[in-house]
C-alpha cells in the first residue's frame, strides 16, 4: 500500500473527524454518507494504517487518514478559501538586503519588500486578508497596510529599512503620502530594538563560536550593520539604509570570515557604547506620532473603499 507522505502526523484518539466518502455496511448500502460526524477510538501506529471510527448512534469502522478529516479543518476550510488576488493590491516595491545596502556582490539575491492595500470589500469580508503575503521563490514579502504601520511604530528594523530604502521600485499615491510622512514613525525605541536584537543575536553567535568554532559571518556582518544605522537614526533622526559605504571592507571581512572573532566582539562594543551615547543626546520624540499614523490609515482606508 502507498502512503502519501503529504498527510499530517497521526491523529490522536478523541479527535471529531468528518467523513470524506459514504461510508457502507456489508451489503454496500450507505449507513453514513459523506460529511458525518465520528470520533477516533483507536489510531494506528503509523499513516499506512486504519483508524477506528466511533459515530453518534454507536456503529463504528474502520477508515483511512485520507478518508476523513479533522471536524476543525473541515469547519474553517470554506472561511479560509480566499480567492482573490491580493497581489494586485501592492501598493510600493522596494529592494532590501545586500543590494539596498551596498554590500552586494554578483551572486547576491534581489530581496523585495513591501507593502499591500487590499479594498475595502476585501478587508472586511468574512474571509479577511492575511497580515503579510509571501513568495519564497522570488524572494518577496508585502505586508498588509495597518500591520506595516503597527510594525513601524513599534521600530522593527526590516519594516522601517523599506520605509528609506534607496531603491524604490513601485509607488502610488497612498505609498508617496506615507513617504512623506515616514519621519513621525521614528523615535527613541530604534535605541531598543536595533540595540536589543543585536545583543541577543551576538550572544548567540558567541555561544556558537566555544561550541562550534565557527559562525555565520555573515549574520555577524549584517548585525555589525544594523548597529551602524541605529546610530546613525538617533544622530540624524533618519533610516541611513546605506551605512555600509564607509565600512565596507571591515564589513566585507566579516562576511568572507577574515576578521577574527574577538575583533568583530570589539568593534560590536565599541558599537554598543556609541549606540547609548547617541540615544542620550538623541533629538528622536519619545514614542512616534501615532496620532498621525492613525489618521493617515483611517485616510488609506476610504481612498479604496
Amino acid at each position: 500500500m502507498s502512503v502519501d507522505r503529504s498527510l499530517p502526523p497521526i491523529l490522536p484518539v478523541g479527535t471529531a473527524v468528518v467523513t470524506q466518502i459514504d461510508v457502507r455496511d456489508r451489503a454496500g448500502d450507505v449507513v453514513h454518507p459523506r460529511g458525518s460526524t465520528g470520533v477516533i477510538i483507536h489510531a494506528p501506529g503509523d499513516v499506512a494504517h486504519r483508524y477506528r471510527v466511533s459515530f453518534p448512534g454507536g456503529e463504528q469502522t474502520t477508515l483511512e487518514r485520507g478518508e476523513m478529516e479533522v471536524l476543525g479543518h473541515f469547519q474553517q476550510a470554506g472561511i479560509d478559501n480566499n480567492e482573490v488576488d491580493l497581489w494586485q493590491f501592492v501598493i510600493y516595491r522596494c529592494v532590501i538586503g545586500s543590494r539596498a545596502y551596498g554590500l552586494d556582490h554578483d551572486a547576491s539575491d534581489t530581496d523585495r519588500r513591501g507593502i499591500y492595500q487590499p479594498p475595502a470589500d476585501v478587508l472586511w469580508s468574512l474571509y479577511g486578508v492575511p497580515e503579510q503575503l509571501e513568495n519564497e521563490q522570488a524572494q518577496e514579502c508585502y505586508w498588509e497596510l495597518e500591520k506595516f504601520l503597527k510594525l513601524a511604530l513599534k521600530a522593527n528594523p526590516n519594516v522601517l529599512e523599506v520605509l528609506y530604502s534607496p531603491i524604490v521600485e513601485h509607488t502610488t499615491t497612498i505609498a508617496e503620502e506615507l513617504l512623506s510622512i515616514r519621519h513621525l514613525l521614528l523615535s527613541k525605541l530604534i535605541y531598543q530594538t536595533y540595540n536589543g536584537y543585536a545583543m541577543s543575536q551576538f550572544r548567540k553567535l558567541g555561544q556558537d563560536i566555544r561550541k562550534q568554532g565557527s559562525i555565520k559571518w555573515k549574520h555577524a556582518m549584517h548585525l555589525i550593520r544594523l548597529l551602524l544605522a541605529g546610530i546613525r537614526a538617533l544622530r540624524e533622526q533618519t533610516v541611513a539604509v546605506r551605512v555600509a559605504d564607509e565600512h565596507r571592507d571591515r564589513l566585507m571581512a566579516i562576511r568572507d570570515g577574515e576578521m577574527a572573532w574577538e575583533d568583530i566582539d570589539a568593534w560590536r562594543l565599541e558599537l554598543h557604547r556609541e549606540f547609548e551615547k547617541a540615544f542620550g543626546e538623541t533629538e528622536l520624540p519619545e514614542r512616534p506620532d501615532y496620532d498621525a499614523a492613525n489618521e493617515f490609515l483611517i485616510r488609506a482606508r476610504r481612498s479604496v473603499t
